[in-house]
C-alpha cells in the first residue's frame, strides 16, 4: 500500500491512502540507515492489527523525494504560497525576499498572496499598484484576497488544485483562517494579533498538510519573524533574481555582480535606473550580499 505522510507527531506518522488514514511506526532499518520520513514523504507501508485502533501500519520504504525544506521540513512539494498582509501588519518586503530566496535556490515555485484588502482604502491604490509592479517584473505570480469569503475560496482552491503546497509567511497574516476556509471547518487555531506590535502570535505547532480534494493538499507552517539566506556564496546570489536574467549576458564583465561595477559596464544597473527592475528588489538584493560578505568573514 502507497500512502503520503500527512502529519509526524510523537514517533507516529499519519499517512494518508486512499483506504484512509494510517497512524504507523516507521521499521528500525530507518534509524540504521539513520534515515528519517518527513511530512510529505510518499511511503510503502503494511497494515498491522491492533485491537484498540483500526488503521494502523508500518512504514516499509520511503519513495524517492523530488525535493524538501528544511524550515518547515517536509518534502515533495508543488509550489509554496507565501501569505502575507497589506494591513495588521504591514507587509516585509525584505523578510517577502528573503523567502523568495530560499525557495528559488531549491526550484519550488511560488506565489504570493496578499491578505486583508478589506481592510485597504482608496488611498492604498497605488500602494497595490506597487506591489503588482514589483513582483510582476520578478515573474512571481501575486493575488489580493480578503481571505474570508466564498469568492476568495473559490479562486484560491482553483490555484491549488492537484498540487502539495506549502503555506507560510509571519504570524497574523492569516495562513490558518484561509486554509481553514478551504477545509470548510475550523481545524487550524487562529491567533489575534498583539494591538501594541501588530504582530500575531503564532498558532502552528507542527507541520501538518490537509486534504481539501483527492489530490490537492495544503500544509500550514510556524510562523517565522525572521529568515536567514540559504547557504549560498555572495557571488552566486545574482542566479536566483530571475528579473536579472536577461540582463546579466549583457553586462561587460561576466563576474559581475551588480554592486559595485560602474553603470556603464552593468546591464542590470542600468535596467535599475530604467525601471526595469524594481528598485525595492534590488536594494533587497543589495543588503543580502552585503550580509554573505559578512557572515564569511566570520
Amino acid at each position: 500500500m502507497v500512502g503520503k505522510i500527512i502529519k509526524g507527531v510523537g514517533g507516529f506518522y499519519y499517512v494518508h491512502t486512499k483506504f484512509g488514514v494510517y497512524e504507523c511506526h516507521a521499521k528500525g532499518l530507518f534509524r540504521n540507515k539513520k534515515e528519517k520520513p518527513l511530512v510529505g514523504d510518499m511511503v510503502e507501508l503494511c497494515p498491522v492489527p491492533d485491537s484498540e485502533k483500526e488503521h494502523c501500519g508500518q512504514i516499509l520504504n520511503i519513495l524517492e523525494r523530488k525535493n524538501s525544506l528544511i524550515r518547515p521540513l517536509v518534502s515533495n512539494i508543488d509550489q509554496a504560497v507565501l501569505v502575507f498582509s497589506l494591513k495588521s501588519p504591514d507587509p516585509s518586503f525584505p523578510l517577502i525576499d528573503r523567502f523568495l530566496l530560499h525557495l528559488e535556490v531549491r526550484e519550488i515555485p511560488c506565489l504570493i498572496f496578499f491578505n486583508k484588502k478589506d481592510l485597504l482604502e482608496e488611498k492604498d491604490a497605488a500602494f497595490v499598484n506597487e506591489i503588482k509592479c514589483i513582483y510582476e517584473k520578478a515573474e512571481i505570480p501575486v493575488y489580493f484576497f480578503q481571505g474570508n469569503t466564498e469568492r476568495d475560496k473559490e479562486a484560491i482552491f482553483s490555484l491549488l488544485k492537484g498540487k502539495t503546497t506549502v503555506f507560510s509567511g509571519p504570524s497574523g497574516v492569516g495562513k490558518s483562517t484561509i486554509i481553514n476556509l478551504l477545509l470548510g471547518e475550523e481545524r487550524m487555531e487562529t491567533g489575534e494579533l498583539s494591538e501594541k506590535i501588530s504582530r500575531g502570535k503564532n498558532t502552528t505547532r507542527h507541520a501538518e498538510f490537509f486534504a481539501i480534494a483527492e489530490d490537492s493538499y495544503v500544509l500550514d507552517t510556524p510562523g517565522f519573524t525572521s529568515l536567514f539566506p540559504p547557504e549560498i556564496s555572495p557571488e552566486n546570489l545574482r542566479y536566483f533574481y530571475p528579473e536579472f536574467e536577461k540582463y546579466r549576458e549583457t553586462c561587460h564583465y561576466n563576474s559581475c555582480v551588480h554592486i559595485g561595477e560602474r553603470k556603464a559596464d552593468c546591464a542590470v544597473k542600468r535596467a535599475v535606473a530604467a525601471g526595469m527592475i524594481s528598485d525595492r528588489r534590488y536594494e533587497s538584493y543589495k543588503k543580502l550580499y552585503l550580509e554573505l560578505i559578512e557572515e564569511r568573514k566570520q
